[in-house]
């Protein structure tokens, strides 16, 4: 079942890459309290990700900060050193937080993981961008192709916080 607005965000361990190394962020420690904009993408370093997605969050960072989002939180079924190495590469660092979801335990709890073992890539997330109010999920744009970045993109969510 997929998650719906209104629905706490499941307990789940994320990783992010600090100065110190891979360390553990719990969803109480990333959600409660703030207003996240949480984007997912199947893939770090993959072409539509890295073209369209990440970019556009990183362009509208100030936008959406200003429309009261206190963290913009980029999330994939990767390891905390692709996701850091990636967000470094993309100029995200201070704008965006990357994390990593390396065993999809979020992405699943939420439903919204998909079976892209056809590409080689095992359990993956949807494409998808969410408004998070201290732990309750306010808005969710699941990505119709996902090829692009459009109803998921930062434009759209920023769109939901006007």
């Amino acid at each position: 079942m997929t998650i719906q607005p209104g629905d706490k965000l499941p307990d789940a361990t994320l990783m992010h890459l600090t100065d110190a190394g891979p360390a553990p962020i719990s969803t109480e420690e990333l959600f409660g309290g703030k207003t996240v904009a949480l984007f997912a993408v199947p893939g770090a370093f993959t072409p539509t990700c890295s073209n369209q997605h990440l970019p556009g969050f990183i362009e509208k960072s100030e936008e959406l900060r200003a429309a009261g989002v206190d963290t913009i939180v980029c999330m994939a079924v990767n390891d905390a050193f692709v996701m850091g190495a990636w967000g470094q590469q993309q100029g995200a660092n201070g704008k965006v937080m990357m994390v990593g979801d390396g065993n999809a335990e979020l992405t699943q709890k939420m439903g919204l993981s998909v079976d892209s073992s056809g590409f080689g890539m095992g359990t993956r997330s949807v494409r998808f961008s969410m408004i998070v109010r201290d732990g309750i999920l306010e808005t969710l744009n699941i990505e119709q192709n996902p090829g692009q970045a459009v109803d998921s993109g930062a434009e759209n969510l920023l769109s939901q916080l006007s």
